[in-house]
């Protein structure tokens, strides 16, 4: 039993000071998560943050911004390795070579609507930059393009992980007793469609 005093009991203080701290280390993970995550695919990873910001586990435009500046750093990144080693990375790796063709068509029909929406393309999320950069598409018209993509894209892909997290309230009274299940199933499906993606990207490779 802790001691009282005022009615307040130091280890009720001690508890809530430690509950704080815990809850204070999850949501700066879960910020930095966001980043690691959109800086590469982080399809998966931005629903489930977006379901965490319903739940007010996340600060939906905390959740946003991080998302914005992991997405538009990653795929300027990507971007650049293709202006600096595109042509070497795409005789190197047959995937990029097989990509090319497709970035080339769709850059000659579409261009400034196709920069837009690359990373929603199956396939193109990390291809595409770095055959864009390895194109004559110019730097700023790129970065500014990417910017604005990486915008729609994180309130997109994190809308839907909030409109999730409110079809389930309507569904489920007490939510809060299943949210770290619905957490951990969200990013298990994620791994796995990951894993079947590499898996069919190594058969495809396998064939003549």
């Amino acid at each position: 039993m802790g001691l009282k005093v005022a009615g307040w009991s130091f280890a009720t203080s001690r508890a809530a000071t430690h509950d704080h701290c815990v809850h204070r280390i999850l949501w700066l993970s879960g910020y930095l998560a966001i980043f690691i995550g959109t800086l590469l695919e982080g399809e998966t990873i931005l629903i489930a943050a977006g379901f965490a910001a319903h739940r007010g586990l996340l600060f939906m435009p905390i959740v946003i911004l991080v998302a914005i500046a992991g997405a538009t750093l990653g795929d300027q990144l990507a971007f650049l390795l293709g202006r600096w080693k595109g042509e070497a990375l795409i005789a190197r790796f047959s995937s990029l070579a097989k990509q090319k063709s497709r970035v080339h068509a769709f850059l000659e029909r579409y261009d400034l609507l196709f920069i837009l929406i690359v990373r929603f393309l199956y396939g193109l999320r990390i291809a595409g930059p770095v055959i864009l950069g390895s194109s004559q598409v110019p730097l700023l018209r790129f970065t500014a393009l990417n910017l604005i993509g990486a915008a729609m894209w994180a309130i997109l892909i994190s809308g839907a992980g909030y409109a999730f997290g409110l079809a389930i309230s309507s569904l489920i009274a007490d939510v809060k007793r299943i949210e770290a299940i619905v957490l951990i199933v969200i990013l298990s499906l994620g791994a796995v469609f990951w894993v079947w993606q590499r898996s069919r990207a190594r058969m495809e490779k396998k064939q003549p």
